[in-house]
């Protein structure tokens, strides 16, 4: 019984978790220049980053073991997009340091996370 609740409590968690992160680039976003650069690397922020909290929330609804699996994957896969297109836009000076560097870092705690949790349920 206690297994479980710490499982929903963890989920509870990852959720706003994700969510926050989602919101946070999305912010970071919005104070970026207006040029083609910066316009061309928002979108890809925004997707990716909301991507992970959407399809973070459908793993912790899905119905087998392997859809869990499936929707966690695409998590990991976008957190680490996500990192990629902060770190592009904080190396073309689109952002701050101080800003972009705890979201890179948060991207990469979340996928690590993920990796780890996909990695116990594939392992079931």
């Amino acid at each position: 019984m206690a297994e479980k609740s710490e499982l929903a409590n963890f989920k509870e968690k990852m959720k706003l978790r994700t969510k926050k992160f989602a919101h946070d680039c999305v912010k970071l976003t919005i104070e970026m220049p207006n040029n083609l650069l910066s316009n061309h690397i928002k979108g890809p922020v925004i997707r990716c980053s909301t991507s992970v909290a959407a399809n973070y929330r459908a793993s912790c609804v899905a119905q087998t073991i392997p859809l869990v699996i499936s929707k966690i994957s695409i998590a990991i896969e976008e957190a680490d997009e996500s990192e990629f297109w902060l770190e592009f836009a904080m190396d073309e000076k689109l952002t701050s340091d101080n800003k972009a560097q705890p979201l890179i870092i948060e991207a990469h705690e979340i996928a690590s996370i993920l990796i780890k949790s996909r990695q116990t349920l594939q392992n079931k």
